[in-house]
């Protein structure tokens, strides 16, 4: 007796590869998503997952000069030398972020980003060219201290 299945008896590749009811529950998921949105629309349902609005305490124009893939150097809107940081942590991801958004939108040049810090404890960074905004404060207490001592140095 032979264990070997023919050619006709072997299931073929493209169904072994995604079950129908995996195909299925796709569907599903992304009419549910559709119905979901298309009724908040339609209803309109006011948002909730905006941060809520707040009273400015205090804000600053940064210049942020990446010089590598780590390294960043923070200037003031007068060209000032406020910090230069061989790690720049955090510092240096908002640098890069912004720079992204900027080449996106094909600005030019490096003008000064806005950090604004709100009364609802919010910490915004802001680039007025690209109308980039980066929510600092949800990045954790640790990253938002160290724009918070950049927002303090003289």
């Amino acid at each position: 007796m032979s264990y070997q299945r023919t050619l006709a008896e072997r299931p073929s590749p493209e169904r072994e590869m995604i079950p129908r009811t995996l195909l299925w529950g796709m569907l599903a998921l992304a009419l549910s998503a559709l119905a979901i949105t298309s009724f908040a629309v339609l209803t309109d349902r006011p948002h909730v997952g905006q941060p809520a609005p707040g009273k400015v305490v205090a804000e600053r124009l940064f210049i942020l000069e990446g010089r590598s893939a780590q390294a960043v150097t923070v200037y003031d809107a007068e060209g000032n030398l406020i910090a230069d940081l061989d790690h720049g942590g955090f510092i240096t991801v908002i640098q890069n972020a912004i720079a992204r958004k900027r080449t996106v939108a094909r600005i030019d040049g490096n003008p000064p980003i806005r950090i604004v810090q709100y009364d609802n404890g919010r910490l915004v960074a802001e680039d007025p060219h690209s109308k980039a905004s980066i929510e600092l404060y949800a990045f954790g207490d640790d990253n938002k201290a160290a724009v918070e001592r950049l927002m303090t140095q003289p």
